[in-house]
């Protein structure tokens, strides 16, 4: 009977398609026997296809991340300095693209606001989007504040809209801080943890970028 009502469901939404020829094959297939959630992945990677492409744009372009000419040699990262904050905010977004929420919030720090609240309400942050995807810039340099290193990561986030599958882009940047190898530190607050995301402030030459920025979520 399941089986029954997931392909009633694929059928009707097929019928409010665009009549393209796809959603005919679609039917056809179902008709022959296929197994309608094949079917309906199917026709939903079709459909992708006709979208229009996600082009985020290129680093040093306006809407683009700020070039990076010293990318990090595989092998040489420092999990504690700048680039191992940067591999983080890496699998965060990683994670998102997943849609694997539960441990993307996990690497917030869970004290925080964000890090603490209730894993539907985090979820939700997210619901607005059918893909999720971001390009990781290089890291600012370290600082230092009460026994704590900041660094702040830019990030590119781009995506497509779950309403109408319009390409989304936006920059963003992640503060990320850990406790330094002080006594009475534990190794969870020795990692990197995210303590804020915000919109991209680009550093003012000669001068320290703040590490507290407002929160944000994506």
């Amino acid at each position: 009977m399941r089986a029954g009502w997931g392909a009633a469901t694929l059928v009707i939404s097929l019928s409010l398609a665009a009549c393209d020829g796809r959603e005919e094959s679609a039917i056809d297939n179902l008709a022959n026997g296929a197994n309608a959630a094949q079917v309906e992945n199917s026709f939903r990677a079709e459909a992708r296809e006709v979208l229009e492409p996600l082009r985020p744009p290129e680093p040093g372009t306006p809407g683009g991340l700020p070039p990076d000419a010293a990318p990090i040699e595989e092998g040489s990262i420092d999990p504690k300095g700048p680039q191992g904050a940067a591999q983080v905010v890496q699998g965060y977004y990683a994670l998102l693209e997943q849609r694997r929420f539960d441990d993307a919030q996990d690497l917030w720090n869970e004290k925080g606001a964000i890090g603490a609240e209730d894993d539907e309400a985090f979820a939700r942050r997210f619901r607005n989007f059918s893909e999720i995807h971001a390009n990781i810039g290089a890291p600012g340099e370290m600082e230092g504040a009460a026994g704590s290193s900041y660094v702040t990561v830019p990030v590119q986030v781009y995506g497509r809209l779950a309403v109408n599958g319009k390409p989304w882009y936006k920059l963003r940047q992640v503060t990320l801080r850990r406790v330094n190898d002080v006594p009475g530190s534990s190794e969870a607050d020795r990692r990197w943890h995210i303590e804020s995301i915000g919109p991209y402030v680009a550093p003012v030459e000669g001068e320290a970028g703040d590490a507290a920025v407002a929160n944000g979520s994506e």
